[in-house]
């Protein structure tokens, strides 16, 4: 049942990609395009399968509101939006979610990352240079 779901969004999906342009890399490369949608090279074809397969995870992982807000936030951390993904990904897939995520529970997720990420910050602190006011009182003339 959730196979033939999966063959219609994926049909879906090469339609619409169909419908804007077709070829991602364009430059004019006419004989590149000439069968249609087939002359995707296999590596790509496997990107977007499981560039598929994982949205669909995530609309099932999801509640509306917060997938809307996952999309917000990767339009500005496209990075964190990533991690925030994968966990959930991780946590669905070990087991440990029993229902779908709320935008709480991902407002809380977003925090626990974000708190990973402020522990791995760098501090550089640079020694006083040469022209520093405070070292005027040495050369009394």
């Amino acid at each position: 049942m959730e196979d033939s779901e999966l063959a219609k969004i994926r049909q879906a999906r090469l339609e619409q990609l169909k419908a804007q342009g077709g070829d991602p890399g364009g430059g004019g490369a006419g004989p590149k395009l000439g069968g249609g949608g087939g002359g995707q090279d296999p590596a790509q074809q496997r990107q977007q399968a499981e560039a598929e397969a994982r949205q669909s995870m995530l609309n099932q992982i999801l509640q509306p509101e917060a997938a809307d807000r996952l999309g917000r936030i990767r339009l500005v951390k496209e990075q964190r939006a990533t991690e925030v993904e994968n966990r959930l990904i991780m946590l669905a897939q070990s087991g440990q979610l029993r229902a779908k995520v709320t935008e709480d529970q991902l407002k809380e997720l977003l925090n626990a990352v974000a708190d990973n990420k402020e522990e791995e910050k760098i501090v550089v602190s640079r020694r006083k240079g040469w022209d520093d006011d405070d070292d005027d009182d040495l050369f009394d003339l």
